[in-house]
Protein backbone atom coordinates (compact mmCIF):
# COMPACT_ATOMS: atom_id res chain seq x y z
CA UNK A 1 0.00 0.00 0.00
CA UNK A 2 1.28 3.46 -0.91
CA UNK A 3 2.25 5.78 1.90
CA UNK A 4 -0.42 8.34 2.81
CA UNK A 5 0.18 11.67 4.54
CA UNK A 6 -2.32 14.11 5.99
CA UNK A 7 -1.62 17.85 6.26
CA UNK A 8 -3.98 20.07 8.23
CA UNK A 9 -3.95 23.85 7.78
CA UNK A 10 -5.87 25.96 10.31
CA UNK A 11 -7.66 29.27 9.85
CA UNK A 12 -4.58 31.40 10.49
CA UNK A 13 -2.66 29.58 7.75
CA UNK A 14 -5.32 30.40 5.10
CA UNK A 15 -6.49 33.80 6.39
CA UNK A 16 -5.45 35.83 3.32
CA UNK A 17 -3.85 35.57 -0.12
CA UNK A 18 -0.30 35.66 1.24
CA UNK A 19 -1.11 32.79 3.61
CA UNK A 20 -2.54 30.65 0.82
CA UNK A 21 0.55 31.35 -1.31
CA UNK A 22 2.63 30.21 1.68
CA UNK A 23 0.55 27.02 1.90
CA UNK A 24 1.38 26.36 -1.74
CA UNK A 25 5.11 26.70 -1.01
CA UNK A 26 4.85 24.28 1.91
CA UNK A 27 2.96 21.73 -0.16
CA UNK A 28 5.18 22.19 -3.25
CA UNK A 29 8.32 21.42 -1.22
CA UNK A 30 6.73 18.25 0.17
CA UNK A 31 5.13 16.85 -2.97
CA UNK A 32 3.69 13.38 -2.52
CA UNK A 33 0.91 11.75 -4.49
CA UNK A 34 -1.00 10.24 -1.59
CA UNK A 35 -1.50 13.47 0.33
CA UNK A 36 -4.71 14.73 1.93
CA UNK A 37 -4.93 18.42 2.78
CA UNK A 38 -7.52 19.34 5.41
CA UNK A 39 -8.32 23.05 5.73
CA UNK A 40 -10.21 25.13 8.28
CA UNK A 41 -12.32 28.18 7.50
CA UNK A 42 -10.30 31.25 6.55
CA UNK A 43 -9.25 33.54 9.41
CA UNK A 44 -12.20 34.38 11.67
CA UNK A 45 -14.88 33.20 9.24
CA UNK A 46 -16.50 30.81 11.72
CA UNK A 47 -16.81 33.64 14.25
CA UNK A 48 -18.35 35.83 11.55
CA UNK A 49 -20.88 33.13 10.68
CA UNK A 50 -21.74 32.75 14.37
CA UNK A 51 -22.34 36.52 14.53
CA UNK A 52 -24.69 36.25 11.56
CA UNK A 53 -26.54 33.43 13.34
CA UNK A 54 -26.87 35.51 16.51
CA UNK A 55 -28.38 38.40 14.52
CA UNK A 56 -30.74 35.99 12.75
CA UNK A 57 -31.87 34.55 16.08
CA UNK A 58 -32.44 38.03 17.51
CA UNK A 59 -34.57 38.94 14.50
CA UNK A 60 -32.09 41.58 13.36
CA UNK A 61 -30.74 42.35 9.90
CA UNK A 62 -27.62 40.32 9.09
CA UNK A 63 -27.27 41.28 5.41
CA UNK A 64 -24.38 43.72 6.02
CA UNK A 65 -22.42 41.01 7.89
CA UNK A 66 -23.06 38.55 5.09
CA UNK A 67 -21.94 41.06 2.46
CA UNK A 68 -18.74 41.80 4.39
CA UNK A 69 -17.94 38.09 4.58
CA UNK A 70 -18.58 37.64 0.85
CA UNK A 71 -16.34 40.61 0.06
CA UNK A 72 -13.60 39.21 2.29
CA UNK A 73 -13.52 35.95 0.33
CA UNK A 74 -13.79 37.68 -3.04
CA UNK A 75 -10.96 40.08 -2.18
CA UNK A 76 -8.69 37.13 -1.33
CA UNK A 77 -9.63 35.52 -4.64
CA UNK A 78 -8.86 38.72 -6.55
CA UNK A 79 -5.29 38.56 -5.25
CA UNK A 80 -4.90 34.89 -6.19
CA UNK A 81 -6.72 34.47 -9.53
CA UNK A 82 -7.32 36.33 -12.77
CA UNK A 83 -10.80 37.73 -13.32
CA UNK A 84 -11.92 34.84 -15.54
CA UNK A 85 -11.40 32.18 -12.90
CA UNK A 86 -14.37 29.94 -12.09
CA UNK A 87 -13.70 30.51 -8.40
CA UNK A 88 -15.66 33.78 -8.42
CA UNK A 89 -19.05 32.31 -9.44
CA UNK A 90 -18.31 29.33 -7.14
CA UNK A 91 -17.85 31.63 -4.12
CA UNK A 92 -20.97 33.64 -4.97
CA UNK A 93 -22.93 30.41 -5.37
CA UNK A 94 -21.93 29.30 -1.85
CA UNK A 95 -23.21 32.59 -0.46
CA UNK A 96 -26.46 32.19 -2.40
CA UNK A 97 -26.89 28.77 -0.75
CA UNK A 98 -26.08 30.31 2.62
CA UNK A 99 -28.68 33.05 2.11
CA UNK A 100 -31.36 30.47 1.29
CA UNK A 101 -30.61 28.58 4.52
CA UNK A 102 -30.65 31.79 6.57
CA UNK A 103 -34.09 32.63 5.19
CA UNK A 104 -35.41 29.51 6.94
CA UNK A 105 -37.02 29.32 10.37
CA UNK A 106 -34.61 29.46 13.33
CA UNK A 107 -35.73 28.88 16.91
CA UNK A 108 -33.92 27.85 20.08
CA UNK A 109 -35.25 24.34 19.52
CA UNK A 110 -33.47 23.72 16.22
CA UNK A 111 -30.49 26.01 16.84
CA UNK A 112 -27.81 23.28 16.82
CA UNK A 113 -28.90 21.81 13.47
CA UNK A 114 -29.24 25.29 11.96
CA UNK A 115 -25.81 26.20 13.36
CA UNK A 116 -24.13 23.26 11.60
CA UNK A 117 -25.77 23.99 8.27
CA UNK A 118 -24.56 27.61 8.41
CA UNK A 119 -21.03 27.44 9.87
CA UNK A 120 -20.04 24.60 7.50
CA UNK A 121 -19.81 27.17 4.69
CA UNK A 122 -16.54 28.47 6.11
CA UNK A 123 -14.73 25.23 5.35
CA UNK A 124 -16.52 24.67 2.05
CA UNK A 125 -15.35 28.10 0.83
CA UNK A 126 -11.76 27.84 2.05
CA UNK A 127 -11.22 24.33 0.68
CA UNK A 128 -12.56 25.29 -2.73
CA UNK A 129 -10.34 28.38 -2.89
CA UNK A 130 -7.23 26.45 -1.80
CA UNK A 131 -7.91 23.63 -4.27
CA UNK A 132 -8.44 26.04 -7.15
CA UNK A 133 -5.28 27.95 -6.30
CA UNK A 134 -3.11 24.82 -6.12
CA UNK A 135 -4.48 23.72 -9.49
CA UNK A 136 -3.79 27.15 -10.99
CA UNK A 137 -0.15 26.73 -9.91
CA UNK A 138 0.15 23.31 -11.55
CA UNK A 139 -0.47 21.17 -8.45
CA UNK A 140 -3.55 19.20 -9.43
CA UNK A 141 -5.62 18.42 -6.36
CA UNK A 142 -9.11 16.89 -6.28
CA UNK A 143 -11.73 18.66 -4.13
CA UNK A 144 -13.48 16.19 -1.84
CA UNK A 145 -16.65 16.94 0.15
CA UNK A 146 -15.88 15.64 3.66
CA UNK A 147 -19.58 14.99 4.19
CA UNK A 148 -19.36 12.12 1.70
CA UNK A 149 -16.62 10.47 3.77
CA UNK A 150 -17.15 11.26 7.45
CA UNK A 151 -20.37 9.69 8.69
CA UNK A 152 -21.64 10.78 12.10
CA UNK A 153 -24.68 10.53 14.32
CA UNK A 154 -27.14 13.42 14.55
CA UNK A 155 -25.73 15.17 17.62
CA UNK A 156 -25.47 18.52 15.85
CA UNK A 157 -22.49 20.69 16.87
CA UNK A 158 -20.87 17.75 18.70
CA UNK A 159 -21.39 14.86 16.29
CA UNK A 160 -19.91 11.47 17.10
CA UNK A 161 -18.09 9.64 14.32
CA UNK A 162 -19.30 6.29 13.00
CA UNK A 163 -15.78 4.87 12.77
CA UNK A 164 -16.63 1.66 10.94
CA UNK A 165 -18.70 3.33 8.21
CA UNK A 166 -16.23 6.20 7.87
CA UNK A 167 -13.33 3.77 7.50
CA UNK A 168 -15.19 1.92 4.73
CA UNK A 169 -16.00 5.19 2.95
CA UNK A 170 -12.35 6.23 3.14
CA UNK A 171 -11.30 3.03 1.42
CA UNK A 172 -14.16 3.09 -1.10
CA UNK A 173 -14.19 6.77 -2.10
CA UNK A 174 -10.95 8.36 -0.99
CA UNK A 175 -8.34 5.66 -1.60
CA UNK A 176 -9.01 5.33 -5.39
CA UNK A 177 -8.75 9.11 -5.86
CA UNK A 178 -5.47 9.28 -3.98
CA UNK A 179 -3.87 6.81 -6.38
CA UNK A 180 -4.35 9.46 -9.11
CA UNK A 181 -4.18 12.86 -7.39
CA UNK A 182 -3.79 14.34 -3.93
CA UNK A 183 -6.99 15.62 -2.28
CA UNK A 184 -8.18 18.82 -0.58
CA UNK A 185 -11.07 18.51 1.87
CA UNK A 186 -12.72 20.30 4.76
CA UNK A 187 -12.07 20.02 8.45
CA UNK A 188 -14.77 20.22 11.11
CA UNK A 189 -17.73 18.89 9.09
CA UNK A 190 -19.42 15.57 8.41
CA UNK A 191 -22.93 14.29 7.70
CA UNK A 192 -25.46 12.04 9.41
CA UNK A 193 -27.13 9.08 7.73
CA UNK A 194 -29.84 11.38 6.34
CA UNK A 195 -27.18 13.51 4.63
CA UNK A 196 -27.64 16.47 6.98
CA UNK A 197 -24.51 18.50 7.70
CA UNK A 198 -23.00 17.98 11.15
CA UNK A 199 -19.96 19.46 12.86
CA UNK A 200 -17.43 17.82 15.16
CA UNK A 201 -17.12 20.53 17.80
CA UNK A 202 -15.42 23.92 17.67
CA UNK A 203 -11.86 23.78 16.26
CA UNK A 204 -12.60 20.26 15.04
CA UNK A 205 -10.43 20.34 11.91
CA UNK A 206 -7.53 18.67 13.72
CA UNK A 207 -9.91 15.85 14.56
CA UNK A 208 -10.89 15.54 10.89
CA UNK A 209 -7.23 15.04 9.99
CA UNK A 210 -6.99 12.25 12.58
CA UNK A 211 -10.23 10.63 11.36
CA UNK A 212 -9.02 10.51 7.76
CA UNK A 213 -5.55 9.32 8.83
CA UNK A 214 -7.19 6.52 10.81
CA UNK A 215 -9.48 5.56 7.91
CA UNK A 216 -6.60 5.58 5.41
CA UNK A 217 -4.05 3.99 7.80
CA UNK A 218 -1.84 7.00 7.07
CA UNK A 219 1.87 7.16 7.80
CA UNK A 220 1.80 10.56 9.50
CA UNK A 221 -0.31 13.64 10.22
CA UNK A 222 1.15 17.15 10.23
CA UNK A 223 -0.77 20.06 11.76
CA UNK A 224 0.51 23.45 10.58
CA UNK A 225 0.15 26.14 13.25
CA UNK A 226 1.37 29.68 13.96
CA UNK A 227 3.65 28.33 16.72
CA UNK A 228 6.84 26.29 16.39
CA UNK A 229 5.30 23.19 17.95
CA UNK A 230 3.63 22.18 21.21
CA UNK A 231 4.73 24.52 23.99
CA UNK A 232 4.30 24.13 27.72
CA UNK A 233 2.13 27.29 27.79
CA UNK A 234 0.53 29.82 25.46
CA UNK A 235 3.42 32.08 24.35
CA UNK A 236 1.01 35.02 24.07
CA UNK A 237 0.41 34.78 27.82
CA UNK A 238 3.76 33.36 28.90
CA UNK A 239 6.67 34.70 26.82
CA UNK A 240 9.11 32.23 28.43
CA UNK A 241 7.16 29.19 27.21
CA UNK A 242 9.34 26.30 25.98
CA UNK A 243 8.76 23.91 23.07
CA UNK A 244 8.66 20.14 23.38
CA UNK A 245 10.68 18.29 20.73
CA UNK A 246 8.56 15.23 21.38
CA UNK A 247 5.61 14.26 23.54
CA UNK A 248 3.98 10.98 24.39
CA UNK A 249 0.42 10.47 23.12
CA UNK A 250 -0.87 10.23 26.69
CA UNK A 251 0.82 13.46 27.78
CA UNK A 252 -0.55 15.31 24.74
CA UNK A 253 -4.03 13.91 25.36
CA UNK A 254 -3.96 15.16 28.96
CA UNK A 255 -2.97 18.65 27.86
CA UNK A 256 -5.81 18.78 25.32
CA UNK A 257 -8.25 17.48 27.96
CA UNK A 258 -7.43 20.43 30.18
CA UNK A 259 -7.90 22.84 27.28
CA UNK A 260 -4.54 23.30 25.52
CA UNK A 261 -5.68 24.84 22.24
CA UNK A 262 -2.81 23.74 20.02
CA UNK A 263 -4.52 20.39 19.29
CA UNK A 264 -8.21 19.41 19.36
CA UNK A 265 -8.92 17.06 22.33
CA UNK A 266 -10.21 14.15 20.22
CA UNK A 267 -7.26 14.16 17.82
CA UNK A 268 -4.85 11.96 19.77
CA UNK A 269 -6.79 8.74 20.37
CA UNK A 270 -7.38 7.57 16.75
CA UNK A 271 -3.72 8.22 15.95
CA UNK A 272 -2.37 6.56 19.09
CA UNK A 273 -4.51 3.47 18.46
CA UNK A 274 -2.67 2.91 15.17
CA UNK A 275 0.68 4.42 16.26
CA UNK A 276 0.40 7.14 13.60
CA UNK A 277 2.83 9.95 14.52
CA UNK A 278 1.47 13.49 14.78
CA UNK A 279 3.74 16.40 13.92
CA UNK A 280 2.91 19.95 15.02
CA UNK A 281 4.88 22.42 12.90
CA UNK A 282 4.97 26.12 12.09
CA UNK A 283 3.70 27.43 8.77
CA UNK A 284 5.78 30.53 9.51
CA UNK A 285 9.01 28.50 9.91
CA UNK A 286 8.14 25.32 7.99
CA UNK A 287 11.71 23.97 8.02
CA UNK A 288 11.71 23.82 11.84
CA UNK A 289 11.53 20.43 13.52
CA UNK A 290 8.30 21.17 15.39
CA UNK A 291 7.00 18.63 17.90
CA UNK A 292 6.57 14.92 17.27
CA UNK A 293 3.80 13.21 19.23
CA UNK A 294 4.26 9.44 19.39
CA UNK A 295 5.03 6.68 21.87
CA UNK A 296 7.75 8.08 24.15
CA UNK A 297 9.61 6.35 26.94
CA UNK A 298 10.12 8.34 30.13
CA UNK A 299 8.02 10.85 32.03
CA UNK A 300 7.74 14.56 31.30
CA UNK A 301 8.40 16.74 34.35
CA UNK A 302 8.22 20.18 32.70
CA UNK A 303 5.28 22.19 34.13
CA UNK A 304 2.51 22.74 31.58
CA UNK A 305 0.08 25.65 31.97
CA UNK A 306 -3.35 25.86 30.35
CA UNK A 307 -5.57 28.95 30.75
CA UNK A 308 -9.24 28.97 29.74
CA UNK A 309 -11.24 32.22 29.70
CA UNK A 310 -15.00 32.77 29.66
CA UNK A 311 -15.70 30.05 32.21
CA UNK A 312 -18.89 29.81 34.26
CA UNK A 313 -19.08 28.50 37.83
CA UNK A 314 -22.47 26.93 38.59
CA UNK A 315 -23.28 25.80 42.13
CA UNK A 316 -26.20 23.48 42.92
CA UNK A 317 -27.19 23.53 46.58
CA UNK A 318 -29.72 21.11 48.10
CA UNK A 319 -32.70 22.84 49.68
CA UNK A 320 -34.16 20.19 51.98
CA UNK A 321 -31.35 19.88 54.57
CA UNK A 322 -30.17 16.55 53.14
CA UNK A 323 -26.60 15.91 52.05
CA UNK A 324 -25.38 15.52 48.48
CA UNK A 325 -25.69 11.90 47.33
CA UNK A 326 -25.36 9.86 44.14
CA UNK A 327 -28.87 10.73 42.95
CA UNK A 328 -28.10 14.46 43.10
CA UNK A 329 -24.91 13.97 41.10
CA UNK A 330 -26.76 11.82 38.57
CA UNK A 331 -29.46 14.48 38.14
CA UNK A 332 -26.90 17.17 37.36
CA UNK A 333 -24.81 15.01 35.05
CA UNK A 334 -27.76 13.64 33.09
CA UNK A 335 -28.80 17.20 32.22
CA UNK A 336 -25.24 18.16 31.35
CA UNK A 337 -25.08 15.19 29.00
CA UNK A 338 -28.40 16.10 27.38
CA UNK A 339 -27.14 19.63 26.78
CA UNK A 340 -23.72 18.39 25.61
CA UNK A 341 -21.98 20.54 28.21
CA UNK A 342 -18.47 19.51 29.21
CA UNK A 343 -17.39 19.94 32.83
CA UNK A 344 -13.91 21.44 33.17
CA UNK A 345 -13.82 21.22 36.97
CA UNK A 346 -16.05 19.48 39.52
CA UNK A 347 -16.16 19.93 43.29
CA UNK A 348 -18.60 18.32 45.71
CA UNK A 349 -19.22 19.39 49.30
CA UNK A 350 -21.71 18.09 51.87
CA UNK A 351 -24.54 20.28 50.57
CA UNK A 352 -23.55 21.46 47.10
CA UNK A 353 -22.18 20.47 43.70
CA UNK A 354 -20.01 23.04 41.90
CA UNK A 355 -19.11 22.73 38.23
CA UNK A 356 -17.12 24.86 35.80
CA UNK A 357 -18.38 24.93 32.22
CA UNK A 358 -17.82 26.85 28.98
CA UNK A 359 -20.04 29.75 28.00
CA UNK A 360 -22.54 28.41 25.44
CA UNK A 361 -25.53 30.19 23.94
CA UNK A 362 -28.80 29.14 25.68
CA UNK A 363 -27.15 26.27 27.54
CA UNK A 364 -26.86 27.85 31.01
CA UNK A 365 -30.47 29.05 30.89
CA UNK A 366 -31.66 25.55 29.93
CA UNK A 367 -29.55 23.88 32.62
CA UNK A 368 -30.97 26.14 35.33
CA UNK A 369 -34.55 25.60 34.15
CA UNK A 370 -34.06 21.83 34.17
CA UNK A 371 -32.70 21.68 37.73
CA UNK A 372 -34.21 24.62 39.62
CA UNK A 373 -36.93 22.41 41.16
CA UNK A 374 -34.26 20.27 42.87
CA UNK A 375 -31.59 22.82 43.79
CA UNK A 376 -30.90 26.38 44.74
CA UNK A 377 -28.70 27.46 41.83
CA UNK A 378 -26.16 30.27 41.68
CA UNK A 379 -23.61 31.10 39.02
CA UNK A 380 -20.68 33.41 38.24
CA UNK A 381 -19.62 34.31 34.70
CA UNK A 382 -16.47 35.66 33.00
CA UNK A 383 -14.09 33.55 35.06
CA UNK A 384 -10.68 32.12 34.24
CA UNK A 385 -9.62 28.51 34.83
CA UNK A 386 -5.89 27.88 35.23
CA UNK A 387 -4.59 24.31 35.07
CA UNK A 388 -1.00 23.37 35.85
CA UNK A 389 0.31 19.87 35.14
CA UNK A 390 3.55 18.98 36.96
CA UNK A 391 3.00 21.89 39.35
CA UNK A 392 5.27 23.19 42.09
CA UNK A 393 4.62 25.62 44.92
CA UNK A 394 6.48 28.64 43.53
CA UNK A 395 4.66 28.43 40.20
CA UNK A 396 1.26 28.05 41.88
CA UNK A 397 1.91 31.12 44.02
CA UNK A 398 3.02 33.14 41.01
CA UNK A 399 -0.06 32.24 38.96
CA UNK A 400 -2.52 33.05 41.76
CA UNK A 401 -0.79 36.17 43.09
CA UNK A 402 -3.31 39.00 43.71
CA UNK A 403 -6.11 36.95 42.13
CA UNK A 404 -9.49 36.30 43.76
CA UNK A 405 -9.80 32.52 44.02
CA UNK A 406 -13.29 31.02 43.80
CA UNK A 407 -12.35 27.35 43.59
CA UNK A 408 -9.18 25.27 43.65
CA UNK A 409 -8.32 21.61 43.41
CA UNK A 410 -5.01 19.76 43.55
CA UNK A 411 -3.86 16.21 42.86
CA UNK A 412 -0.37 14.77 42.91
CA UNK A 413 0.36 16.01 39.38
CA UNK A 414 -2.32 18.60 38.57
CA UNK A 415 -3.36 21.91 40.12
CA UNK A 416 -6.53 23.73 38.99
CA UNK A 417 -7.73 27.10 40.19
CA UNK A 418 -10.74 29.20 39.17
CA UNK A 419 -10.23 32.94 39.50
CA UNK A 420 -12.03 36.16 38.67
CA UNK A 421 -10.56 37.50 35.46
CA UNK A 422 -10.24 41.21 36.21
CA UNK A 423 -8.64 41.84 32.80
CA UNK A 424 -11.99 41.24 31.07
Amino acid sequence: MAKTFVFKFGGASVKDAASIKNLYEIVFNRLRNNTIIVVSAMGKTTNALEDILALKLAGKDYSLNSTKLLDYHLNVCEELFDGNSMIFPAVRNYFSQLDRILEGDLTKGNYDEFYDSVVSFGELLSSRIVQEYLCSKGLYYIWQDAREIILTNSDFRFAKVDWESTGKLCQKLLAPKLTQFPVVTQGFIGADEKGRTTTLGREGSDFTAAILAHGMRANAVTIWKDVDGVLNADPKRFPDAVKFDELDYKEAAELTFYGASVIHPKTIKPLANLSIPLYVKSFIHPEGLGTKIHHVQGVNTVPCIVVKDDQILVSFRVTDFTFINESHIHSVYSQLEELKLRVNLLQISAISISIVIEKELFKLEKLINMLRSQFEIRYNESLQLITVKNHHQALMEKLTHNKEILLEQMTRTTFQVLVKNHSQ
